[in-house]
C-alpha cells in the first residue's frame, strides 16, 4: 500500500518586496521579484526561508522575514 502526504499550503502576505529565487544558495537571478502586499502560498518555513507559490504560480524561496505570520 502506498499512502501519500501533501501539505496544504498556507496563504501569506508579503510585508515587504523580496525576490523568489530557485534555491536560497544560489547567486541565480530572481524568478520573480514580489511586492509587499502579494500573497503566496507557503509550504515550509526554516533556516530563515519560506518556500511555496508565488503569485505567478512560480516556485521558490523568499526570506522568511518578508511574510506575515
Amino acid at each position: 500500500m502506498i499512502a501519500s502526504h501533501y501539505a496544504e499550503p498556507l496563504e501569506r502576505v508579503l510585508i515587504i518586496d523580496a525576490a523568489l529565487i530557485a534555491s536560497p544558495e544560489t547567486s541565480e537571478a530572481p524568478l520573480a521579484s514580489l511586492e509587499a502586499g502579494e500573497e503566496m502560498r507557503v509550504l515550509d518555513i526554516s533556516r530563515g526561508w519560506a518556500w511555496g507559490y508565488g503569485p505567478g504560480g512560480q516556485v521558490g524561496y523568499v526570506p522568511a522575514a518578508a511574510i506575515t505570520g
